[in-house]
């Protein structure tokens, strides 16, 4: 059976009409809720005009990346050169290098600072004793609350290889002393357990509460039927924890391309260069100091495109394996 040009316009134009009240629908549905939750909508406001003006309204300068950019011209004057900046950076022979060591600390920071939260967690969930619990709490959220300069500065000043008490007990066993900041293959170690002794305790917070919320009814089954403490974290405890970790491992995974700019280039000394050049010094190095502003937001660019592709792989990894995604 045929449908004649009249029934096609009948058809489209009841689409349309249906289309048309749906939406009016929404908007008066979405009326009705602002008249009746008007105070947490004032609320959100200005975190919603926040992230609109800073974080939003700078993508407008990312076509910069494409272009020629100086700043007497301005954006909208600088001539367009589609990806040279792309293909200059992926033929530097700084490419790879930056590659390896950004790849290289993010991945060792995941492998190494990822498990650990989950553990404290755990243990901390464990201890019966209020006060001692609270106590190992207080020490290791403490960290946290460091400044990456201080945290910095206490590195350089117990490692020093003349008056830092590491190398005291270096040569107390009669061994030469270590000039760990200057020696290329320690600085990455030193990175990620830094990292980690600040942020093991505040990242833990999540999975306590995690913890938190896990039926006691299931741990008092567990006991009756005769399971210890390793069978009930096990079967029951890391099972309840397991969404909470794997969101947080699909942000993690997000953000593999941004080692965090301040810590690294803190460290970074010109005889530990070839370990420390990452992403986002080099960026600094070349877009700040340099001044090639096209160059550098290319690169950046390049860096948020890669993590992004991350996520959504990982995500989509995430949904399919199991039921826990973000999307």
């Amino acid at each position: 059976m045929r449908i004649g040009k009249e029934d096609k316009v009948f058809m489209l134009t009841n689409t349309s009409i249906t289309t048309q009240k749906k939406f009016r629908g929404a908007l008066s549905s979405l009326a009705d809720n602002m008249k009746k939750n008007y105070e947490l909508y004032l609320l959100s406001l200005p975190m919603f005009i926040y992230i609109v003006v800073f974080h939003y309204g700078p993508m407008y300068g990312v076509q910069i990346a494409f272009k020629d950019f100086t700043p007497v011209k301005g954006i909208s004057g600088s001539p367009w050169v589609g990806f040279e900046h792309f293909i200059r950076f992926f033929k530097s022979y700084h490419f790879w290098t930056l590659l390896k060591n950004t790849l290289g600390i993010s991945v060792y920071s995941l492998a190494v600072g990822f498990p650990c939260p989950i553990i404290l967690a755990l243990m901390l969930n464990e201890v019966r004793h209020k006060y001692f619990k609270k106590t190992i709490q207080m020490v290791t959220y403490a960290p946290h609350f460091i400044s990456v300069v201080v945290l910095v500065g206490i590195m350089t000043t117990f490692l020093s290889p003349n008056t830092g008490v590491i190398n005291h007990f270096i040569k107390k066993l009669g061994m030469e002393p270590i000039a760990f900041l200057e020696k290329p293959e320690w600085f990455k170690t030193l990175y990620v357990l830094s990292g980690v002794w600040q942020r093991v305790g505040w990242n833990s917070i999540i999975y306590m509460a995690a913890l938190s919320s896990i039926d006691v009814q299931l741990h008092e089954a567990a006991i009756v039927d005769g399971s210890n403490k390793l069978q009930r974290i096990y079967y029951i405890d890391i099972p309840g924890i397991i969404p909470t970790a794997v969101i947080l491992l699909i942000l993690n995974m997000g953000n593999i391309m941004s080692v965090g700019f301040e810590k690294v280039f803190l460290m970074q000394n010109p005889l530990n260069l070839r370990s420390s050049e990452v992403i986002s010094t080099y960026v600094y190095k070349v877009g700040l100091m340099g001044g090639e502003f096209s160059f550098s937001a290319a690169v950046g660019l390049f860096n948020s495109v890669v993590n992004f592709a991350l996520l959504v792989i990982v995500n989509r990894i995430a949904g399919r394996v199991g039921d826990t995604r973000l999307w």
